[in-house]
């Protein structure tokens, strides 16, 4: 059965710095659900699995699994996996003894260890590798290995800390939909640190967005993309337009027009926000605008599109004819359409 997790106040300052890796953190993690810590490097994504997984002591704050508060329980006492970026697989054990080391170390005899060991092989479908070393297999089939071992111990919470980034785009998808799948077996709760928005979005239930070691955003993954709290949010979730202007009563005012938006706060110079793969190029509209630019992203491509002395970037659909100094309508709808306060 799954658990909830939860921090509070988790504050680290570490030995001989005066600033904080990470200020104040509250964040809960419900039972079966998957949370994706997202950030830039030096964000303190890491350094909040070090502490929920008992290598690092917070300086102050607490956390909880299923309601009990672990803040000074030792690591191998916790009921927490980690899988961390490197396999770091025990290379004088075969791939099946990686895995059931877990049930060696608790005291069970080498049978039964291998016996156990093979089920979760079977989980990450490497079933018929398990008498080989791990010297002689891929990347991609130890990073498997890797959460085969840690899903062997049977934690209550498993952390990943960006365990995909360095395997090819292939293994990565094939790496998410496996997580996907043991989800489904395991009914295991997760929290996943990574700095790529499309792996948060492939596999969160929730997205926490640290920057600088603080907590700017945590939603469900649409909102994320549509309604970020900080504008450092929405280029991190890869916003691509920011239109500066006025708002009053509900209506943002800027050079590309006026445009009513869901604001239930007051008036002021605010950011207008555009989703550029929500923004479509229509027949005829009263937003039109000068093609500047174009910028291919394979098989799809990016417009710079000149509107009033501004610039909206939207994306075109596979196979579009647009060409630059095309005069072109667009329809910008309201779900596209969000503002953050200067």
């Amino acid at each position: 059965m799954s658990v909830e997790l939860s921090v509070h106040g988790l504050t680290k300052v570490h030995s001989g710095q005066t600033s904080s890796a990470l200020t104040s953190l509250d964040l809960t993690v419900r039972p079966g659900s998957c949370t994706v810590i997202l950030g830039p490097s030096g964000s303190g994504k890491s350094t909040v699995l070090r502490m929920i997984a008992g290598l690092d002591a917070p300086t102050t704050g607490t956390i909880r699994i299923d309601g009990v508060d672990v803040t000074g329980v030792p690591a191998e006492e916790r009921g927490v996996g980690m899988v961390f970026q490197r396999p770091m697989l025990f290379p004088h054990m075969s791939v099946v003894d990686n895995i059931g080391f877990a049930y060696r170390a608790a005291g069970h005899k080498r049978s039964h260890a291998r016996e156990q060991a093979h089920r979760y092989l079977e989980l990450v479908h490497l079933g018929d590798i398990g008498d080989r070393s791990v010297s002689d297999i891929s990347g991609g089939q130890a990073q498997r290995v890797a959460l085969a071992r840690s899903l062997a111990g049977s934690p209550r919470v498993l952390l990943l800390d960006e365990p995909f980034s360095a395997l090819d785009p292939l293994l990565r998808t094939e790496m998410h939909d496996l997580v996907r799948e043991i989800r489904t077996e395991l009914d295991q709760t997760l929290v996943l640190v990574t700095h790529d928005q499309q792996e948060a979005a492939a596999l969160a239930d929730s997205v926490a967005v640290l920057i600088d070691g603080e907590l700017q955003h945590h939603s469900d993954v649409a909102s994320a993309y549509t309604r970020p709290s900080t504008l450092a949010v929405n280029r991190l979730m890869g916003g691509l337009n920011e239109i500066d202007g006025h708002l009053a009563g509900g209506v943002h005012r800027s050079a590309i027009g006026d445009f009513e938006v869901d604001a239930a706060f007051g008036d002021g110079s605010a950011v207008l926000l555009l989703r550029h793969e929500m923004i479509r190029v229509v027949g005829t509209s009263e937003v039109r605008g000068v093609v500047a630019a174009l910028r291919p992203t394979g098989f799809r491509s990016i417009a710079d599109v000149r509107i009033g002395g501004a610039s909206v970037k939207v994306e075109l659909p596979a196979g579009a004819k647009t060409r630059v100094g095309e005069t072109i309508s667009l329809e910008i709808p309201p779900e596209a359409r969000a503002v953050i306060f200067r």
